[in-house]
């Protein structure tokens, strides 16, 4: 499965190679929540920054439940984030904090690469298993965005 995910003003959109909008990730008030949307406008998935920018953290919420927690392991030398699920583990690893791997219990199943635009937007392309997708993949190109985007836009 192919996605991109682009940012739009306070929120994302999420296409497929046909230009299909599958999710829109919406902020959510103030502070930094976002809720994940399908394509009828139910919510999803909600992500919530928990940590601060030395040491960004996240917790995907589903239900009013937590259901994975996300943190960054490194910002500069091999950055990581992993993402740790009560049923699922992902680590989300890169070397040059633009081409990431997914990596679900020490499989590759995908990849996030990021892209900038000429009006120096970050857009996120992501390609992953049919088998290993879910509504809330699109969530890690957020958290990639807000722990690595301001390092990479100064490029």
């Amino acid at each position: 499965m192919e996605l991109l995910v682009m940012p739009k003003g306070n929120k994302y959109i999420v296409e497929d190679r046909k230009q299909r909008l599958l999710y829109t990730i919406k902020k959510k008030g103030f502070g930094q929540k976002y809720n994940l949307l399908d394509a009828s406008n139910y919510v999803l998935y909600t992500i919530v920054q928990t940590g601060d920018d030395r040491k960004p953290a996240f917790t995907i919420v589903l239900n009013d439940t937590t259901f994975m927690k996300l943190e960054c392991k490194s910002l500069f030398l091999d950055p990581t984030i992993n993402a740790d699920g009560k049923t699922v583990k992902y680590s989300i690893a890169s070397k040059d904090r633009r081409e990431f791997d997914l990596i679900l219990d020490g499989n590759t199943v995908g990849h996030i690469k990021t892209k900038v635009t000429v009006t120096n937007e970050l857009h996120y392309d992501i390609e992953i298993e049919n088998t290993a997708f879910d509504d809330y993949i699109p969530l890690f190109a957020v958290a990639i965005d807000k722990t690595f985007g301001d390092m990479n836009r100064q490029k």
